[in-house]
């Protein structure tokens, strides 16, 4: 480290006694004494080890540590689900055209890719885990998963209630409409909405974030849903489908719909949550639309 305006100089003329009280002594400019410039330099020495042993430099070195290890998990789960989708495409266009050998060749392909996956098998071990009541063994695999890939813990369905208004959430992944090659992944969900209260409400606007494996995140807003603006009675629902392509073979979307009720004239508007919902290629332990 260098000491900004602090510089090397020739020496300063002595001082001549001229018979009279010489000035109060002042440091020459320019240079700083040998006693003083160590006095500062160890000041500096000190100072420098303590801010590099504090405990904040830690915490921030630490940050940085775990921050960097999650974008390589991250970055070696794209390349492996790249692979997974590129495998699964292959397979059904060699079913598609009656290529049986070759069908056959891909599957055990992806058989074997099943079995050696990371999340897939550390997802089948925790689930064994529980049905076994081996909690303790669960909890390690679902921490391993959680450095390994945070998104994987996130189900692709979510479930949430806002005043009485329930929003279920399913997503799938759709092959062909994929092309991992190009980076292009396409994901359909559908959303079931059903009116617990006792009041009628109409949906009026929808507002998504959607983030990918990336951490790349985008905010939509629209009006309504599908075109519609739906009017909800209670203990009916609505449900509609639609799809979301995404760059990444994996990622997230949740968001809430801006709703009113409809039987009150000058009623506020209020937002029902859509809880978070995984968008990955990998699925979960339940891959059936709602």
């Amino acid at each position: 480290m260098q000491w900004a305006g602090v510089r090397s100089s020739s020496p300063a003329p002595t001082a001549a006694w001229m018979g009279r009280r010489p000035r109060t002594a002042r440091w020459p400019r320019g240079r700083l004494p040998a006693s003083r410039g160590a006095v500062v330099a160890s000041a500096a020495a000190s100072d420098a080890n303590s801010s590099s042993n504090s405990p904040g430099k830690d915490e921030e070195r630490e940050e940085v540590a775990r921050r960097e290890k999650e974008e390589k998990a991250a970055a070696s789960l794209i390349m492996r689900s790249q692979k997974y989708a590129m495998l699964k495409q292959q397979l059904a266009v060699a079913a598609q055209f009656e290529d049986y050998k070759e069908a056959a060749r891909l599957r055990d392909s992806l058989r074997s890719f099943e079995e050696e996956e990371p999340v897939l098998r550390l997802r089948g071990l925790m689930r064994k885990a529980i049905e076994e009541e081996r909690f303790e063994d669960a909890a390690k695999y679902r921490d391993e998963l959680q450095i390994l890939a945070p998104h994987s813990l996130l189900k692709c369905s979510s479930d949430a209630t806002t005043l009485g208004i329930r929003v279920q959430v399913r997503s799938v992944y759709i092959e062909s409409r994929s092309q991992p090659l190009k980076g292009q992944f396409f994901f359909a969900y559908r959303i079931r909405i059903t009116n617990n209260s006792q009041r009628p409400v109409q949906l009026l606007r929808r507002h998504w974030i959607v983030t990918d494996g990336n951490g790349r995140t985008e905010n939509i807003w629209g009006v309504g849903v599908v075109g519609e603006q739906p009017v909800i009675f209670p203990r009916t629902g609505f449900e509609y489908s639609s799809a979301c392509p995404l760059s990444t073979p994996n990622g997230r979307m949740e968001g809430d719909f801006e709703m009113k009720h409809i039987d009150k004239a000058g009623s506020s508007t209020f937002n029902v949550a859509i809880a978070p919902f995984s968008l990955s290629i990998l699925g979960d332990d339940n891959d059936v639309l709602l």
